[in-house]
């Protein structure tokens, strides 16, 4: 791909060093017209990218997930699995997931993403339909076992891709949109299962095997189709044109940002990442709200019908909650872009967590526990994308970012190991122990880690207005300046 040069020679993304602008294809126009075309530009970025890549997120969460809806349709009955066997098939799956997500992030910009996604998405897929097929535990934990492999590359993945596409002021509600599709995917998955299971004794089967066999055969067909759907970074994209491609390069580059470049793997990214202090406060923070997270969508159908619903009807009580859920992730993800007020995002959302686990806690009828799920879905599900962006919009460097946020996301989801077992059946029907544990995560670690990060960074970018880290740009030149990343003087971090 040939680029043309400010002085009318022809050049290629990949020859250009590190930090260098691509030519501005829009020099001539005036302002307005630049904005003109820009928005143009971002309408452009949405259509493509954005409304498959929700569909990919809710079939990878749909199928991490549906579990629980199979386990009220007589999984443990058909397998016959105790209650500890069927935690043990939770946790395994976040064990595995957690340990490859790191890596998925090199391997995503190494193999691409036309390559990596599709890849990934059609295993899994096969994945699920042979849980459909399993009759025994060890079958289940194999099946598990293989799923948290193949489904680890998805979220760091789209994330770090988005974050190659957009700014820092317009990452937010796109990522929010994005994670949106987990909270869609649970209203949905709650209806899904609750027509599935009438599917029960086709082919000798039950109706919990075919909620796994007809879902994880649509994953394999989405997984086919994304080999043409899902599309390079910017400096490789086919649907941009040439001017195109400069132009979201240089936006990002005036964004203070260097992801969409071109750039070869350092071990140094690596530690980077890892002696950053950020990384592990994030860290911390995203685990205070992927516990709750998982807790909640594994467990809601067996909670709900705790309070006497029935299975069809326990399983469409759990849509409303995640409909709301939705709602409020792409409404906090606007109000953050809009005021790059990250930290005080998550720490006002977090108060809804809060109370609802309180009153679920506390609550002795099932209208008050209902309305509990309501708030606790409110309080977790925008800040799981919020602590994403935030995370994103605080470190820069292409490889630092993408191994940042795998460390940040894989921590958050080895924790679901908590999620899995923490609801025990013999706390049924109130699960006083397990709604306790998941509050005490939403306290300390969400509202807690995020009011700490917020006050370290603000701290911070004080001594980087008064100038006391300029030290660190002493007898540098501008490629080793580009090196420092969000290590930069000049770099101030999302609050």
């Amino acid at each position: 791909m040939k680029l043309s040069t400010d002085s009318g020679k022809e050049g290629d993304f990949h020859t250009l060093e590190h930090g260098q602008l691509p030519p501005d294809p829009d020099a001539h126009l005036s302002p307005e017209e630049k904005a003109a075309i820009d928005r143009k530009l971002l309408r452009k970025l949405d259509i493509r990218l954005i409304p498959w890549l929700c569909l990919l997120y809710l079939t990878s969460f749909l199928d991490r997930t549906n579990i629980g809806n199979a386990k009220l349709d007589g999984l443990e009955k058909s397998l016959h699995i105790t209650g500890g066997q069927y935690n043990a098939c939770l946790s395994i799956f976040f064990v595995t997931y957690a340990l490859f997500e790191p890596l998925t992030n090199v391997l995503l910009k190494r193999l691409r993403p036309s390559i990596f996604i599709p890849i990934i998405m059609t295993l899994w897929g096969i994945t699920m339909v042979t849980m459909g097929l399993t009759h025994d535990f060890q079958g289940m934990m194999a099946a598990r076992t293989f799923l948290g492999v193949f489904e680890a590359g998805l979220f760091p993945g789209v994330n770090y891709y988005l974050s190659c596409w957009y700014k820092r002021d317009e990452f937010g509600i796109r990522a929010a949109i994005f994670f949106s599709a987990a909270a869609v995917s649970g209203s949905f998955g709650g209806l899904l299962a609750a027509a599935i299971s009438n599917m029960a004794g086709i082919g000798g089967k039950e109706g919990w095997a075919w909620i796994f066999i007809l879902e994880g055969l649509a994953t394999v067909l989405i997984g086919i189709a994304s080999f043409w759907m899902v599309f390079d970074f910017p400096d490789e994209a086919n649907f941009l044109s040439d001017e195109d491609r400069r132009r979201v390069i240089r936006r990002l580059k005036a964004d203070q940002q260097s992801s969409a470049e071109h750039e070869a793997f350092k071990i140094d990214y690596f530690w980077a990442s890892v002696k950053d202090w950020k990384t592990w406060l994030f860290a911390a923070v995203y685990m205070g709200c992927d516990v709750p997270l998982y807790a909640f969508s594994l467990f809601l159908p067996s909670i709900i019908a705790s309070l006497g619903y029935k299975s069809t009807t326990a399983q469409l009580l759990s849509v409303p909650p995640y409909a709301a859920a939705a709602i409020l992730t792409i409404t906090v993800g606007y109000i953050a872009d809009r005021t790059r007020q990250r930290g005080l995002c998550n720490i006002f959302t977090s108060f809804l967590g809060i109370a609802g686990f309180a009153m679920l806690v506390a609550g002795k009828s099932a209208g008050v526990s209902y309305a509990g799920t309501m708030l606790a879905a409110l309080g977790i599900y925008p800040c799981v994308a919020n602590t994403i962006v935030w995370t994103s919009n605080n470190t820069e460097g292409v490889y630092k970012r993408g191994i940042t946020l795998g460390f940040v996301i894989g921590w958050g989801n080895l924790n679901g190991v908590v999620s899995s077992n923490i609801y025990q059946a013999k706390d049924a029907p109130l699960y006083r122990q397990g709604h306790g544990i998941v509050l005490g995560y939403l306290t300390i670690f969400l509202l807690g880690g995020s009011v700490l990060q917020y006050s370290l960074l603000k701290k911070e970018n004080s001594k980087r207005r008064a100038g006391e880290r300029d030290v660190w740009a002493e007898g540098k030149s501008e490629k080793e300046l580009e090196a420092l990343g969000d290590g930069r003087p000049d770099f101030l971090y999302t609050l």
